[in-house]
């Protein structure tokens, strides 16, 4: 059986981006690894094509019968897989050469921990993504937004499989959020803090195409972390504000990854640390 399974979807993929793709996965220096890709597009032969150019072993390629969305797509993935780890990896995003190396190994020391993620470069703009780094820190951040980079992370199988959690077709395309909502209770998180891969962020990725469901979508996973973790909402508003005389709020303190930004009355920059 191999170590790691890494799982793509492809629906539509742009063919200089797919091979580009595939390219990062096979050139990893971790190598024992099984490659699933999933065609959702079962009408694009091109895809069938290209998949078949790359004469690598460790490619496991599937062609749903007909379309059946993103969310279903990723848990017959999960179906498929016999790795220990699951690496997430978007169809148009690029590997680092070590990430597999390096999301293994951390697992491997810290069975405490069912998802390691890294930082991102966005590309094109050539931006660092950074993400909080400690398994509190991440949990914090959950109630206000996606701290861990799904196409950037590794997950423990098992602790999938034990508490019955998959991805959920009801909060697509916010699925990544809720899958990780529902492991907050079960497990811890890490962010490794270099970035492992590349994120493609263009006019035609799901995020852009889909922002007002995305919006919709996330509202009721963030509804959701609220009743469930209200107690840490709770402490997290309590060290928002800097006050004055115990009563009159000065200083508003803002999290922003490993960052923290001072802000007075709330508005005004004073300075941001790390």
């Amino acid at each position: 059986m191999p170590k790691v399974s890494v799982l793509t979807p492809l629906y539509n993929t742009d063919p200089a981006m797919l091979k580009e793709a595939i390219e990062s996965v096979l050139n990893q220096t971790f190598t024992d690894f099984e490659f699933i890709l999933l065609n959702d597009s079962p009408e694009n032969t091109m895809l069938d094509d290209i998949v078949a150019s790359y004469q690598d072993k460790r490619i496991v390629y599937v062609k749903n019968e007909k379309n059946l969305g993103i969310s279903a797509s990723r848990n017959k993935l999960l179906t498929l897989a016999q790795g220990e780890y699951l690496a997430i990896f978007d169809h148009d995003d690029i590997c680092m050469p070590t990430r597999l190396e390096k999301e293994v190994a951390y697992l491997d020391a810290h069975p405490q921990t069912g998802v390691c993620g890294s930082w991102a470069i966005q590309i094109p703009k050539n931006r660092l993504l950074r993400r909080p780094q400690r398994s509190v820190d991440i949990k914090n951040a959950m109630l206000s937004h996606i701290p861990i980079i799904h196409s950037a992370c590794m997950i423990r199988k098992s602790v999938l499989l034990k508490n019955h959690i998959c991805w959920e077709e009801a909060y697509s395309p916010c699925e990544d959020h809720m899958l990780f909502a529902r492991l907050m209770a079960v497990t811890m998180f890490y962010n490794i803090p270099e970035p492992l891969i590349q994120y493609r962020l263009y006019p035609q990725n799901t995020t852009a195409l889909q922002g007002e469901i995305m919006e919709d979508k996330r509202r009721l996973v963030l509804s959701y972390l609220h009743r469930e973790y209200s107690f840490m909402l709770r402490e997290n508003q309590k060290r928002k504000w800097v006050y004055l005389l115990r009563f009159f709020p000065l200083i508003k303190v803002k999290t922003v990854g490993e960052y923290k930004e001072y802000l007075l009355f709330g508005l005004l920059p004073l300075f941001t640390i790390k």
